[in-house]
């Protein structure tokens, strides 16, 4: 059971890493975080699409990352 766990944990992972990597930045470098963050933070923009999709997932995949993290460690005891 343990190491099913473990080979879940490391497949969520990987693809947890890929789908934030996938992701569009929310600013254009320093002068955007800098000029422009608040207006985007605090805008109404919504991601549609594609950014709508990998949000959505890395939502799903980083709840399974801490369920099975949760997991991983009551097991091996």
């Amino acid at each position: 059971m343990h190491t099913l766990l473990v080979v879940l944990l490391v497949i969520v992972s990987i693809g947890l890493i890929g789908v934030v990597l996938l992701q569009s930045g929310k600013s254009a470098g320093l002068s955007g975080a800098i000029s422009g963050g608040a207006e985007q933070l605090f805008g109404k923009q919504k991601a549609r699409g594609l950014d709508l999709v990998l949000h959505r997932v890395t939502i799903v995949l980083s709840v399974l990352f801490f369920v099975l993290t949760i997991a991983v460690a009551y097991f091996q005891l």
